[in-house]
């Protein structure tokens, strides 16, 4: 994973390397799915931006279909609205289609990261006010902040980043960082 490079209204680091080598994102999937595997989960929705890439193939991983929780304005459809404050701290609105969610679907939730929360507590809020049930909430990582710790405890989730790593995570500094910023010293 590489370090943000381009300043403070970026999120601290890139995972999406991960995405382009097939063995890590076939394992990624798999580590992601592990506590779901016994569930019943009917759809996969998957939150704008970075949650489509690993929603989608979670989706086709399980044979399922796939739900956009897409940022207000995107969709030409009616839709359902929720606002929610991002990472930043930027105030903004997701949406999902009106038609997308009966009474007692089982969803499962998929984001890149949980940073502070805002974003997957809208999306969990559109999902349960259309009457949709949160089967669980997959994701690379779900930090230790408020949020991410409320998520934990009112929701069934699953992330890839060890435990004797979690505190670089929280601690927005991988070690493998020095790597990088070494190599940018070299160049």
């Amino acid at each position: 994973m590489a370090p943000n490079e381009k300043g403070a209204n970026y999120a601290w680091l890139d995972p999406s390397r991960l995405y382009c080598h097939p063995q890590a994102l076939h394992d990624c999937i798999e580590d992601l799915l592990q506590p779901f595997k016994n569930d019943q989960i009917d759809i996969v929705a998957g939150i704008d931006a970075m949650g489509f890439i690993l929603g989608a193939g979670i989706a086709a991983h399980l044979g399922k279909g796939f739900l956009a929780i897409r940022k207000a304005g995107h969709l030409c459809v009616k839709t359902y609205s929720q606002p929610y404050v991002d990472y930043s701290g930027k105030e903004k609105n997701m949406e999902i289609r009106t038609d997308a969610i009966k009474p007692g679907l089982r969803i499962l939730l998929v984001d890149q990261w949980i940073e502070t929360g805002g974003t997957m507590r809208a999306a969990i809020k559109l999902v349960e006010d259309q009457g949709g049930i949160v089967a669980g909430i997959a994701t690379i990582c779900i930090e230790d902040s408020d949020g991410g710790k409320w998520v934990r405890e009112n929701y069934k989730c699953s992330d890839c980043v060890p435990e004797d790593m979690r505190s670089q995570f929280n601690g927005h500094f991988l070690e493998s960082f020095h790597a990088f910023h070494n190599q940018q010293n070299n160049n």
